[in-house]
């Protein structure tokens, strides 16, 4: 492994996209498909007279 100097290290920047946002992107529409498929499954209950009583 070849070590870098403080100069090099210092002119080193990352990438505009990293895993971690990726990964929280990815979270994030997971989310809103969720959100969708238990509102979807809430009004076809709702239309269908299929709601459970207490």
């Amino acid at each position: 492994m070849i070590e870098l100097k403080t100069n090099e290290a210092k002119r080193m920047y990352g990438g505009n996209l990293t895993s971690s946002m990726v990964g929280y992107l990815l979270k994030g529409f997971g989310f809103f498909t969720d959100l969708g498929r238990y509102l979807g499954s809430s009004i076809r209950r709702i239309y269908d007279n299929n709601l459970c009583d207490y």
